[in-house]
């Protein structure tokens, strides 16, 4: 039987890919190997399954758009760069969140419930909404220049987003990192 890596994630509008694409070039100048997330494959990550059989994905995109559509579209608005874990030691770069954090955090949970009484294995990793728009694969010269440049874009703004629907996709990962397949979408219906 085949598995496929399974998520699920918000799709990010074109407008702040865009903006994102301007954060990496601001970002590119340090002294980092970094793989960037390229614009088209930019998405808000809500639940991350792992591999799922094939013959379960009907069952996934049913109980995503179940646990969805309660939900009334919001608003999210991707502000501010930062990195996990820590500037000392950055390993992973991205976009805050800060309006509509909370409503993903709620929609995250709904999600992780629904998947859960299917039957599938929840995440248990704490949930923060965000981002990324790179890896750092290493820092030949340190994380001081890296560091200082995420810094100086703790106050950036890329922007406001309606959120009105999930999907739920396949990861496929090549050579040239990951391949993403849309296998499914959940409405937010809710008034």
């Amino acid at each position: 039987m085949r598995a496929i890596r399974t998520f699920v994630a918000v799709d990010v509008w074109q407008e702040l890919r865009d903006r994102a694409r301007l954060v990496i070039k601001s970002l590119s100048s340090a002294p980092a190997k970094v793989r960037w997330t390229p614009p088209e494959q930019m998405h808000l990550t809500l639940n991350f399954l792992g591999d799922v059989q094939l013959t379960e994905v009907p069952a996934v995109c049913a109980s995503v758009a179940g646990a969805a559509a309660p939900f009334a579209p919001f608003d999210v608005e991707l502000t501010g760069v930062g990195v996990f874990p820590s500037l000392s030691n950055p390993r992973t770069i991205w976009l805050g969140v800060a309006e509509g954090g909370k409503r993903l955090i709620e929609l995250h949970e709904a999600i992780e419930n629904g998947l859960a009484e299917a039957g599938f294995r929840a995440d248990n990793r704490r949930f923060r909404p965000h981002l990324t728009i790179g890896r750092v694969r290493s820092l030949p010269e340190g994380p001081g220049e890296l560091a200082a440049l995420v810094a100086g874009l703790e106050e950036f703004e890329a922007g406001p987003m309606m959120v009105s629907q999930v999907a739920v996709y396949s990861s496929e990962l090549g050579r040239d990192g990951p391949r993403y397949e849309v296998l499914g979408h959940g409405d937010l219906l809710g008034r």
